[in-house]
């Protein structure tokens, strides 16, 4: 098989900020779930796993051009879906011919990890698979239910522990203001019961950004949804933070759509980002201007 001349990508490429220097091998097309009311990254595409042809040669392509890379992402947005054997397969081709990554991370939800045993979620874990990032959104069942999350706290908790068990890293997305103004401490709370249940290795809290090509978006247009303001963000966060109880994870709030930045070792600094967020509570610490925040 001849090398590419460059790697074969689809559509918007979305991929976490910690993946930002990682080999990017889009392995799916969209998202299998595509239903959430806040997110618009997939709505022009239709899931499909891509043929394995395409996917060796963009393998081929980074075995000859990116040798000083050693970590890969799969793309896109729930890579984990793949059939077992088939995403083994795409595992070994990546030992093979980029024996330099050290580790391989890849989008999950729900539904993915459920579909995997015990046994299989340890054989990716063996084959490559480090860490896997699961956008939980909120620990509310009436925030999931309106989000159209298609799960519950329960399930994310129990598919999360699954994953921790399986000896692979967890990354945990929440969602500051997913719940609206209404519902918004409830949600802290509730969100912070989750993370402590599921104790995952890092949480990255972002700032639900509304879009206008969503269903939230259509929601917010109307009336049938108010984003909570920035003094109500910052309680949030705060609410959050106190109620999460994590065994040395990391808890970050440091995403350009959040208005101050935080990142704490939990339960080393938790005081410290407390006292933090109070200061800014109180008009004490500058926030990031609105110009400045983005997806």
């Amino acid at each position: 098989m001849g090398v590419p001349e460059e790697m074969h990508y689809e559509g918007l490429i979305i991929r976490p900020p910690s993946e930002a220097f990682s080999i990017l091998l889009q392995v799916t097309v969209g998202c299998s779930h595509n239903k959430c009311t806040f997110c618009g990254s997939y709505r022009h595409k239709r899931f499909r796993i891509k043929d394995d042809e395409t996917i060796l040669a963009d393998i081929h392509f980074a075995s000859r051009y990116m040798r000083h890379q050693h970590r890969l992402f799969l793309l896109d947005g729930d890579s984990l879906i793949v059939p077992q054997e088939r995403l083994l397969c795409i595992l070994g081709e990546i030992r093979k011919h980029l024996p330099w990554v050290r580790r391989v991370g890849a989008y999950a939800n729900a539904k993915s990890i459920k579909m995997k045993t015990d046994d299989q979620l340890a054989a990716l874990r063996e084959k490559g698979i480090g860490i896997l990032y699961l956008g939980v959104e909120s620990g509310d069942d009436e925030t999931l239910r309106q989000a159209c999350k298609g799960t519950t706290a329960a399930n994310l908790i129990l598919q999360g522990r699954r994953v921790k068990e399986a000896g692979i890293k967890l990354s945990v997305t929440v969602l500051l203001g997913i719940a609206g103004s209404s519902a918004s401490l409830r949600h802290a709370r509730a969100t912070g019961g989750l993370l402590s249940a599921v104790d995952p290795d890092y949480v990255g809290a972002l700032t639900v950004m509304i879009l206008p090509n969503t269903p939230l978006g259509a929601d917010r247009a109307v009336g049938r949804f108010a984003l909570p303001g920035k003094q109500e963000l910052l309680m949030e966060l705060r609410e959050m933070l106190a109620h999460t109880e994590l065994s040395g994870g990391l808890f970050f709030a440091n995403h350009a759509s959040n208005y101050l930045p935080v990142k704490a070792r939990l339960p080393r600094d938790r005081e410290r980002a407390l006292r933090l967020i109070d200061g800014a509570l109180r008009g004490e610490i500058a926030l990031k201007p609105e110009w400045l925040r983005g997806l």
